[in-house]
């Protein structure tokens, strides 16, 4: 008899030598009942037809609502959306590359705005793994997105001290033994999904839970109003973006790192104290929006 297949991935993964990928399947619900005070959260990815917020258009938005309890533990699956969206202007060969989606999927295709706006009416919180990306493509054409409270789970999770190398979506999969079809909207959104209702790999923390702790608290952008053009580049290696707006340097931080901020551009910026830069406040009801993005147009 031919030992079952996981049976020989489990001797392969024990020998030391083989790492075996099992394909990502269906979530699968929590067996016992919530405990606790429970919320509707909302997984979303876009396909697009580029990065430019103000020309390009969504050709695919997935969506998966969950439940969640307070602890950050994740009990059932609620509904699924996926829908494509025929753009003003053909899709290109290089997003057809990226997504797999062609000008055939698309034609004669929409997005239901009724729908998607009844979709996402009843959730606390919104997540993307690259939510500075999708927010800013989804408020444009649905509203409905600018009151939610958001959260990245690219860059709101600690994957790095957790023991993950990359940040990427697949290579996080990868990590925790997984593979998946990728790309493709909602494909990205069960992975997502999973990834989540996983516990860190070091601290035993839930993914969720941990995003949700970062998600809350609010951060602070400091604008380094009138440093010296020849501090750019330790700005730059310091993680400070350049507006082209505003032609200033800036920064975003946890509210707990403002005076050591200061401090640093006190003492290696401007050779002098300075208590009166620039500061905005965020939470995440307008954290990763359009509205926050300082070289966004303006109208």
């Amino acid at each position: 008899m031919i030992p079952p297949l996981d049976s020989i991935a489990d001797v392969l993964d024990a020998t030391g030598d083989y790492r075996v990928l099992r394909r990502l399947g269906a979530f699968a619900p929590s067996t016992e009942a919530p405990n606790e005070p429970t919320f509707l959260g909302l997984i979303v990815d876009t396909e697009t037809t580029g990065t430019d917020f103000a020309a390009d258009e969504v050709i695919e938005l997935g969506m998966i609502k969950f439940e969640y309890g307070a602890s950050g533990r994740i009990y059932r699956l609620v509904e699924t959306f996926n829908q494509l969206h025929e753009p003003r202007t053909p899709i290109s060969t290089e997003i057809t590359r990226l997504t797999g989606i062609t000008n055939d999927d698309v034609a004669g295709k929409r997005i239901d705005d009724a729908a998607v706006n009844v979709f996402v009416a009843d959730v606390a919180v919104v997540i993307a793994h690259n939510a500075s990306f999708d927010r800013q493509m989804c408020e444009p054409h649905w509203p409905i997105f600018i009151d939610r409270n958001w959260a990245c789970s690219c860059h709101q999770v600690p994957w790095q001290a957790e023991g993950h190398e990359g940040l990427k979506l697949g290579y996080l999969l990868t990590d925790c033994g997984f593979f998946h079809k990728g790309h493709r909207a909602i494909d990205d959104c069960h992975a997502l999904l999973a990834l989540l209702a996983r516990s860190m790999q070091t601290s035993g923390r839930l993914a969720l839970a941990c995003l949700l702790e970062t998600a809350r608290r609010p951060t602070v952008r400091l604008w380094a109003q009138g440093a010296p053009i020849e501090t750019k580049d330790v700005l730059k290696a310091r993680r400070y973006r350049w507006s082209v707006r505003r032609r200033c340097w800036y920064i975003d931080l946890e509210e707990d790192r403002i005076e050591a901020e200061r401090a640093f551009l006190s003492e290696e910026i401007y050779r002098r104290p300075t208590v009166d830069l620039p500061i905005e406040r965020f939470t995440a009801r307008d954290r990763f929006s359009i509205r926050t993005n300082p070289d966004a147009a303006q109208d």
